[in-house]
């Protein structure tokens, strides 16, 4: 066997695991002035909105293909604002978020799904894990994707409750002072 009848098969083979490799969808890159995640909970049934302002996300997805598609987001706690720093600074406390000791919530998806009846490409049923104050639990929640330009927005709302991750402890179980209910909403812009 020569040199030359060696290389040129395994070159061949090296360039093809290469082009296949980078046939692969690539991860999407999320854009973070764009993108937003919150929540809204009722105090005194009076609807509150709080937004996290830090968060990262990976998402590698493609419509056409939406069983192969992978996503995770990690929330920094610390960063919860409701709109006054006394506020902010009393849900960072053990009885609320623990920030010190679980400074981050995280979802991990295990499954998309398009959803039955909707058009191709645009509503999806997701599944997964989602962590907060160290308690995780199964959820699933509807996913819209579209197309702006070259961007994939994504759109969901997750429905919780408060209470399965400890979120208000002691007095602040009391559902008749803040609901146990919350819904957090994303929005997620991301290009290729």
């Amino acid at each position: 066997m020569t040199l030359r009848s060696f290389l040129s098969p395994s070159l061949i083979a090296i360039g093809t695991i290469a082009l296949a490799a980078s046939a692969q969808a690539a991860p999407l890159k999320v854009d973070a002035a764009k993108s937003a995640v919150t929540a809204t909970f009722k105090q005194l049934n009076v609807p509150i909105d709080a937004k996290f302002k830090k968060f990262t996300a990976a998402i590698d997805f493609d419509p056409a293909k939406p069983a192969e598609g992978r996503a995770s987001v990690d929330i920094d706690i610390a960063s919860f604002d409701l709109g006054a720093a006394e506020y902010n600074q009393e849900v960072q406390k053990k009885e609320w978020f623990n920030a010190a000791q679980f400074p981050k919530a995280t979802f991990v998806a295990s499954s998309i799904k398009p959803s039955a009846g909707a058009p191709a490409g645009t509503r999806f049923d997701v599944a997964g894990k989602l962590t907060i104050k160290g308690k995780s639990t199964d959820v699933s929640f509807p996913l819209a994707v579209k197309k702006e330009g070259n961007a994939q927005v994504f759109d969901g709302t997750l429905p919780i409750k408060r209470l399965t991750y400890n979120i208000g402890e002691g007095e602040w179980k009391d559902t008749g002072m803040v609901a146990d209910e919350v819904s957090i909403k994303f929005h997620i812009v991301a290009t290729p």
